[in-house]
């Protein structure tokens, strides 16, 4: 047992994934499954024991170096730090591109929660570089939902096999998040290929040469009936639009009419490249007509349908990722806190008496702790999400498995924008804790914060996710899905107050919230003026996302509670257990509080934002 205050890594730590995965997730339960029947714990401790050295041996070293050497355009080619390209090798040489697919496709057929639990490491040693994998798994995962078995064999298999990277092309310069004003338009021809003429704008990994193609998903404007362009998502479609065509015999050929327009230059994730991408501009030309050949995924206009299935994974890989900056940033405080002298307790006067270490200090010990129950509760968060996608698909019963769907479709704003928000706000105490030198590059804690602070815009805004939730997911199906998180709450609830201690009522206290915040939805839905119902909709959005968290804290506690009570616990464990505790007391008293000025202004239809006017300002 590892001895107490060792910290083996400041990527995550691996007692806290073993108690999300196996104590508390109890992910062994899923190799019940035919899917996952070759599987054990040995082998899931396998794959992140790969995964953790890779992404400390390759990925970390290069985190630096590509937040300094950011990607340059020199009018012909993308220029990336060889080191990106040799780690991008590593990881697809060992078949982490294919973690969670099919044996048929090289992959390992990893449960989802264990294939994101692995992937964290990547998403913590160096985020520009794992953004990568992230969008080609994403792109390969639609087109085996949707695509033909042609399209999966053409495009699937290589990316699989990490020689193609994908990408997700929605936004252009002028619509952004408005999808519906996408301009980018599609022309059908009589092989049943299309070209495609228009400009998309903040594509990731857009250009580069890390590998031998890359996979377009291109939502475009198709024609109705009469030959017009539908107006509106109704008229988009989705395409695939390769760098490169494909030759006969399925080997890499000429360029395709997809051309870089320039770069976008971010204040995080600079190992990414970030494009503006021309398509048709008539720099490429192949067979010598104009427009960028691709090849439509399902039907026409069904192109945003489609994309959302990337779209939503997109938004969990972003929650992950913002997680994991948190955790890093987290790690890399605490270490600096246990060794870094500095000052002495209240009513040490003596000058001559040694300095303490700062983690002796209980501000120190305050941000520390706030930092703890953020990242620890994002990662459980995500986690659970991920627990849900592998019972959506795989769950052996129906009823369940819809369950399981209902309930992912009501997190996913909040997988996403919580961590990006509050493992956000880790980073930022993560600083402090530096004091002068936190925002020095000398330390890597000032990065980690840069390139956090895109995840609240990555993949849909705040304000998106937030219309989202409380303008659709908690009132679809009649509220069904809100109802049954309910009743998994009660459910905590009810075993919390079995123990007759502190968790009792603090779990009194989470149901008590829970109750207020389902009539908070019903009354704001009773005003018929859907302006006044999502005025405040960032405010329910950090609400329900801060209640969600608070039960899920709630769950780690009981599970602890359940483990010290068990007899000879190590010392190394029983601390872990008690910091888990601690971190769930924190939450429950620090944060779960915040929710009740939140309800307070929602319930009172507060208007001050809605009626501001442009002149005001």
């Amino acid at each position: 047992m590892r001895a107490a205050h060792t910290m083996d890594s400041k990527l995550v730590s691996r007692r806290d994934l073993a108690f999300l995965l196996y104590e508390w997730l109890d992910a062994p339960s899923l190799t019940a499954r035919e899917r996952f029947a070759e599987h054990s714990r040995e082998t899931f401790d396998a794959a992140l024991d790969t995964c953790e050295r890779i992404a400390t041996a390759h990925f970390a070293p290069i985190n630096r170096l590509l937040d300094a050497q950011e990607p340059r355009f020199d009018g012909e080619r993308v220029h990336l730090p060889e080191p990106l390209g040799a780690a991008l090798r590593v990881f697809c040489e060992a078949g982490l591109m294919a973690a969670g697919h099919d044996y048929g496709f090289g992959g390992m057929q990893l449960p989802y929660t264990v294939e994101r639990a692995c992937f964290a490491c990547f998403n913590a040693a160096s985020v520009g570089a794992a953004a990568y994998p992230m969008l080609t798994i994403g792109n390969a995962n639609l087109l085996l939902a949707h695509g033909t078995p042609a399209q999966v064999d053409a495009w699937v298999r290589p990316m699989l096999a990490g020689r193609f990277f994908g990408t997700m092309c929605l936004s252009e310069p002028q619509a952004g998040s408005s999808l519906a004003d996408i301009r980018t338009r599609a022309e059908a021809r009589g092989d049943g290929s299309w070209r495609l003429f228009g400009n998309k704008m903040w594509i990731s990994g857009g250009e580069h040469e890390l590998a031998e193609n890359i996979v377009h998903l291109v939502l475009a404007r198709t024609p109705g009936p009469d030959g017009n362009p539908v107006p509106g998502v109704k008229g988009l479609s989705l395409f695939i639009v390769p760098k490169k065509l494909l030759a006969a015999d399925g080997a890499v050929g000429e360029r395709n009419d997809v051309a870089l327009a320039g770069l976008n230059h971010k204040m995080g994730y600079r190992g990414t490249t970030n494009c503006l991408l021309n398509f048709g501009e008539g720099r490429f030309r192949p067979g010598g007509e104009a427009g960028a050949v691709g090849w439509m995924v399902g039907q026409p206009g069904q192109g945003l349908a489609l994309m959302f299935h990337m779209m939503n994974e997109a938004r969990i890989g972003v929650g992950m990722g913002a997680v994991m900056l948190g955790y890093t940033g987290y790690l890399h405080a605490l270490d600096y806190a246990r060794n870094r002298p500095q000052g002495r307790p209240p009513g040490g006067k003596d000058p001559t008496t040694p300095q303490v270490p700062i983690v002796e200090h209980a501000d120190v010990r305050r941000m520390l702790l706030a930092q703890k129950s953020y990242v620890e509760g994002g990662l459980a968060l995500n986690l659970f999400c991920a627990k849900l996608v592998d019972d959506e698909r795989t769950h052996p019963d129906e009823a369940s498995r819809e369950a399981a769907h209902r309930l992912l479709e009501l997190l996913t704003p909040v997988a996403k924008s919580w961590p990006s928000q509050w493992c956000l706000e880790a980073n930022s105490l993560a600083i402090q804790v530096h004091g002068g030198y936190g925002y020095t590059r000398d330390y890597p804690v000032e990065q980690f914060y840069r390139d956090n602070r895109l995840n609240p815009i990555h993949e849909g805004t705040h304000g998106i996710q937030a219309m989202d939730l409380l303008g659709r997911k908690v009132r679809m199906q009649g509220g069904r899905a809100l109802a049954e998180l309910g009743a998994r709450v009660a459910a905590t609830v009810e075993r919390a107050r079995a123990g007759d201690d502190e968790w009792s009522a603090a779990a009194a206290r989470l149901g008590d919230l829970g109750r207020r915040l389902a009539g908070c939805v019903e009354r704001l839905h009773a005003v018929a003026d859907a302006k006044r119902t999502l005025a405040n909709s960032t405010v329910f959005l950090e609400a329900f996302g801060h209640y969600v968290v608070a039960w899920i804290w709630l769950e780690q506690a009981l599970c602890a509670r359940q483990a010290l009570a068990r007899t000879a616990v190590p010392d190394a464990d029983r601390d872990f257990y008690r910091g888990k505790l601690q971190a769930a007391r924190y939450f429950e008293r620090w944060e779960l509080p915040r929710i009740v000025p939140m309800l307070d202004l929602l319930e009172s239809f507060d208007t001050t934002t809605l009626e501001m006017r442009d002149a005001w300002f």
